[in-house]
């Protein structure tokens, strides 16, 4: 029951980084590098009020 119980440990932890390995490498748009931080800036609504005050 123990041997059981530490497998799925190891293998949840094994798909957990796996997963943090992949989000890293995966680029939608921006950087690559995974944390989310760069989905937050709205580039468009920054050009946008630039462009009002000039």
């Amino acid at each position: 029951m123990q041997g059981l119980l530490i497998i799925l440990l190891f293998t949840l932890a094994t798909i957990y980084l796996a997963r943090l390995v992949y989000r890293h490498f995966k680029t939608d748009q921006g950087c690559s590098s995974g944390c989310g931080a760069c989905s937050t800036i709205d580039l468009k609504k920054i050009q946008k009020q630039i462009q009002e005050k000039a």
